[in-house]
């Protein structure tokens, strides 16, 4: 092909943006509910193999809230849009992705009586990271022997260690 002066020259390119895919195991524990909790997660991406371990936790706080956190820290890592295997034991976490979410929405974050839904703060940044990412909840027994979920519970369980002795 040659240019000739004067003739403009249109070049289609077709660009695909495919999502890599990424594993987020995560775990929450607590020491009394309400008491000192942790969170914890591994990002682990697909391909590569590449980890990011985390952790922290809250001071006076519910299990179920840091079952949240750990995915919304895990979600809130990631830089760009991607497929997420979430992988839990928190079946809490899983049904309110899977099935629990949507009404919640429709019925302006009320559950089927009236009353507003737990953690609904929670709940709600779970919701905007959800619309970023395409996220699909894999439950596994906590305690049985799962790597990666043994990890998350360790690491969970010694930040409300750390809370608990004052560090």
């Amino acid at each position: 092909m040659f240019f000739r002066p004067g003739v403009v020259f249109f070049l289609k390119i077709n660009i695909i943006y495919v999502m890599c895919e990424v594993i987020l195991y995560t775990d929450g524990a607590c020491s009394g509910n309400p008491g000192p909790g942790g969170w914890a997660y591994i990002l682990r991406h697909k391909a590569t193999g590449r980890e990011k371990v985390r952790s922290g936790g809250e001071a006076n706080t519910t299990n179920n809230r840091m079952e949240l956190m750990a995915v919304i820290e895990g979600l809130q890592a990631l830089t760009r849009p991607v497929s997420v295997e979430l992988v839990s034991d928190s079946s809490y976490v899983g049904n309110g992705l899977t099935r629990w979410i949507s009404s919640w929405k429709k019925k302006g974050w009320k559950l089927a009586d009236g009353k507003p839904v737990k953690n609904v703060d929670l709940w709600q940044i779970l919701d905007e990271l959800n619309q970023i990412h395409k996220i699909k909840y894999t439950y596994v027994p906590g305690h049985k022997g799962h790597p990666e979920n043994e990890k998350c519970d360790q690491l969970a369980v010694a930040e409300w260690k750390k809370i608990r002795a004052g560090e």
